[in-house]
């Protein structure tokens, strides 16, 4: 059973999130939203949140657990299929980031 993040792969479809085992494809964990219907987008911005959104409906889940962190409705923002981009914090999983990071800090206090 998938125990880290770099072990799973995540689902979302119909109102549902799935954390799968990566090599055998069994399910870690099932999450299914209170509000919002059909797509769910998903995006995974570091070891601690996963951000789902389902047709206007903006959740934040534990990967590992997919304990719901908290619940945003966006009121006024409508529904639909939701586009998400955050900018994920380099970790020691990702040295390629971290240096490219480091290289843009540099360049821009020069």
């Amino acid at each position: 059973m998938a125990t880290t993040l770099d072990e799973m792969v995540f689902l979302g479809f119909n109102k549902r999130v799935a954390a799968l085992d990566r090599r055998t494809g069994s399910l870690v964990w099932e999450w299914k939203a209170s509000n919002g219907w059909q797509y769910v987008s998903l995006l995974l911005v570091n070891d601690e949140q996963l951000i789902v959104s389902a047709c206007g409906y903006t959740y934040s889940l534990d990967p590992l657990t997919g304990e719901q962190q908290w619940y945003n409705s966006l009121p006024g923002f409508g529904t639909g299929v939701t586009s998400i981009v955050a900018k994920n914090s380099p970790t020691s999983h990702h040295p390629q980031l971290a240096a490219a990071n480091e290289q843009e800090n540099a360049s821009a206090a020069s």
